[in-house]
């Protein structure tokens, strides 16, 4: 019979989170992921491999490079009827972007199983990327193409409009965070009141993404909201989190991710903007910070990038920055011809 993985979110004896599909092998590979990784990598790990194991109901060790390739066919078929298609890049079914990710999990899956000697795995299944057809040169075709998009940033109107449907001071400080410092999902709701800076307006952010940590500055309307929330809204609490729930029966526990989505859906519908997300938010910060001039190292800084090549895509959003180079190129190169 074969196996049927089930997803099984636990908490440990240590209390740190724990994930199993109800296969040793592969229960092995969450257990090594969650004492190397963050609590989400673990959980978007534990889901790619059952899903790919949902698709493909073999034991891990019988796994080949063809229910691989059957695996990405299966994943890009279209999910909503064959009229329906991405407007990033045409395409039906999931995004490139998250089958990479699948695979990528399922590759450290049997990078994992390649390491052990009581296994017989001799490689991995999942192939690097396609043979080139030409013999000069290392570089083969990747497996799956991902098209580069730009994220949508939103207008001076736009932003006024969700600060104006905002209702309360929590909801105001925690979009601030994100529109004015450019911080993430994870990193607003894992603020701790000892993090905040009000004479220097620095906040430090101690669970940035991969457990990377940062120093930042952001602008004063953040802690004067912080300010009236602390004041007004966020009563007596046994822990330290910035954010807590201000009503119901979870009343004072630290806000979740689910929460703070549905506080950005609610002023979505308020306002009638098309989408509202919290990367949205940090998108538009960080864009609006290259064009006022703001040094692309200064703003991987304030980002909490690991690359400067992550920062690249605001050079292209900054469209004022863009017009501006090429403005001056331009008058550059019709003075050079009008002195020939």
């Amino acid at each position: 019979m074969a196996w049927q993985p089930e997803l099984v979110r636990r908490v440990d004896a240590a209390g740190n989170p724990a994930a199993s599909l109800g296969h040793a092998l592969v229960d092995d590979y969450l257990e090594f992921v969650a004492a190397r990784c963050r609590p989400n990598t673990l959980l978007a790990t534990a889901y790619d491999l059952k899903v790919f194991f949902s698709a493909v109901p073999k034991e891990p060790t019988d796994i080949v490079t063809a229910d691989i390739f059957a695996f990405i066919t299966a994943q890009k078929a279209p999910r909503r009827g064959p009229k329906v298609i991405r407007l990033e890049d045409g395409e039906a079914g999931l995004s490139a972007r998250t089958i990479k990710r699948r695979l990528a999990s399922v590759s450290g899956l049997f990078g994992y199983l390649m390491t052990r000697d009581d296994v017989a795995v001799q490689r991995n299944p999942v192939p690097v990327g396609l043979a080139n057809r030409r013999r000069s040169g290392n570089r083969g075709a990747p497996l799956l193409r991902t098209p580069r998009t730009l994220p949508r940033v939103l207008g001076p109107g736009e932003v006024e409009a969700v600060l104006g449907a905002l209702n309360t001071a929590r909801d105001r400080a925690m979009v601030l965070a994100m529109l004015l410092g450019g911080l993430r999902r994870c990193e607003v709701l894992g603020l701790r009141l000892e993090d905040l800076s009000p004479g220097e307006r620095r906040v430090f952010i101690s669970e940035g993404k991969g457990g990377h940590q940062r120093l930042i500055p952001i602008s004063a309307q953040f802690f004067t909201a912080v300010g009236d929330y602390l004041d007004r809204e966020r009563s007596p609490v046994d822990h330290d989190r910035l954010f807590v729930v201000l009503r119901g029966p979870t009343r004072g526990r630290p806000l979740s991710a689910a929460g703070l989505d549905e506080i950005l859906e609610g002023v979505r519908r308020r306002t009638g903007l098309s989408r509202l997300t919290c990367h949205q938010l940090r998108h538009t910060c960080l864009t609006r910070l290259r064009e006022a001039g703001m040094a692309l190292e200064a703003v991987q800084a304030q980002a909490g990038h690991r690359s400067i090549e992550s920062t690249r895509i605001y050079i292209h959003l900054a469209n004022s920055w863009l017009a501006e180079q090429y403005l001056q190129a331009s008058a550059a190169i019709d003075a050079e011809r009008a002195g020939v």
